[in-house]
C-alpha cells in the first residue's frame, strides 16, 4: 500500500496505516478485559478514528449503544466515514459531552489519557460517565526505553531536535495511572502488562509517521514553517534507515511493543 503524504490528511493516514497493525490488536484486548455483554452501553473516550468503538459495535450489534468522543473534528470525520451508525461526538475528555443523566456500563480509553492536558479532570469525568458497578479499561504504552527500536528512533530524532519527551509514553508505568484512577473514585483498580510483535507491511510509512509525531512533540516545531518541518521529518526518516534495518525483511517492519491495561469498577 502506497501513501501519498502530501495528498492525504493525517487522520486518513492514521486510519489506513496505523489502526490495523498498531491499534486494533490492543483494542481487541481491552474489549476482552471489560467483558462486553448484550445490551451494554459503551463510551470510547479519545476515540480517534474509532477502532475501539467500531469493534464494540460489531460485538454488540443492535443490542447495545456505542458513543465515541474525541477532541479532533478531522479524526471524527474519518470515523463517521468508516462507521456512520455510531454516535460520534466532538468534545474534551475533561468535560465530556454527555447528558446530565447519561451513564454507561463500559468506559474505555485506549492510548489517550497520557495526552490529556488535565488528567485529573478526565479521570473524574470518566468516573462520572460510568454507571454504578460499571467497568473501566484504560491502556497506555509502556516506556519507550523498553522498546529498542522506538528508543533508537527517538535518539535519531534528538540529533536533529535536542531532547524529546515522548508524550505517547507519558504513563509508561502503571502505578501513577492506578493512583490517578483511585483518586477519581474508581474501585477494584488492577493492572497488567501486555507485549506483542507489531507488524507493518511498509516500514517506511511507520518511520515517517513516527518522525512526524516526534517532531510535533517538540517546542521547536511551533516555530517551524511547513517546508522546514517537512525537511526535518525527511532527514530523520533517512537517518533512521540503519536503526530500522535489523527489524525489517524486505519492506516489512516488525518490533516488540508493550502496553499497560488498567481496569476498574465505578
Amino acid at each position: 500500500m502506497t501513501f501519498h503524504f502530501a495528498q492525504s490528511s493525517f487522520p486518513e493516514i492514521y486510519e489506513q496505516a496505523l489502526v490495523g497493525p498498531l491499534f486494533r490488536p490492543w483494542a481487541e484486548l481491552i474489549l476482552a478485559d471489560v467483558e462486553l455483554a448484550e445490551g451494554d452501553r459503551v463510551l470510547d473516550v479519545a476515540c480517534g478514528t474509532g477502532i475501539v468503538a467500531r469493534l464494540a459495535k460489531e460485538r454488540l450489534g443492535e443490542t447495545g449503544r456505542v458513543v465515541g468522543v474525541d477532541v479532533s473534528p478531522p479524526m471524527l470525520a474519518v470515523a463517521r466515514g468508516v462507521a456512520a451508525g455510531i454516535d460520534w461526538r466532538e468534545g474534551d475528555a475533561g468535560a465530556l459531552p454527555l447528558g446530565e443523566s447519561e451513564r454507561f456500563d463500559v468506559v474505555v480509553c485506549q492510548q489517550g489519557l497520557q495526552f490529556f492536558p488535565d488528567r485529573v479532570a478526565a479521570a473524574r469525568e470518566m468516573h462520572r460517565a460510568l454507571a454504578a458497578g460499571g467497568r473501566l479499561a484504560v491502556s497506555t504504552w509502556r516506556p519507550d526505553e523498553e522498546s529498542p527500536l522506538l528508543r533508537e528512533l527517538r535518539r535519531v530524532a534528538e540529533q536533529h531536535l535536542g531532547a524529546i519527551v515522548d508524550r505517547r509514553h507519558g504513563f509508561g508505568e502503571a502505578g501513577p495511572l492506578k493512583a490517578l484512577l483511585r483518586g477519581a473514585g474508581f474501585r477494584n483498580v488492577r493492572s497488567k502488562t501486555s507485549s506483542r510483535t507489531v507488524r507493518f507491511p511498509d516500514g517506511s510509512v511507520f518511520v515517517r509517521l513516527n518522525a512526524m509525531a516526534l517532531v510535533g512533540m517538540t517546542a521547536a516545531s511551533k516555530e517551524m514553517g511547513d517546508e522546514e518541518r517537512a525537511g526535518i521529518i525527511g532527514a530523520i526518516a533517512r537517518d533512521s534507515a540503519e536503526v530500522v534495518l535489523p527489524h525489517t525483511e524486505g519492506t516489512r517492519l516488525a518490533f516488540e511493543l508493550g502496553t499497560n491495561v488498567v481496569t476498574a469498577r465505578g
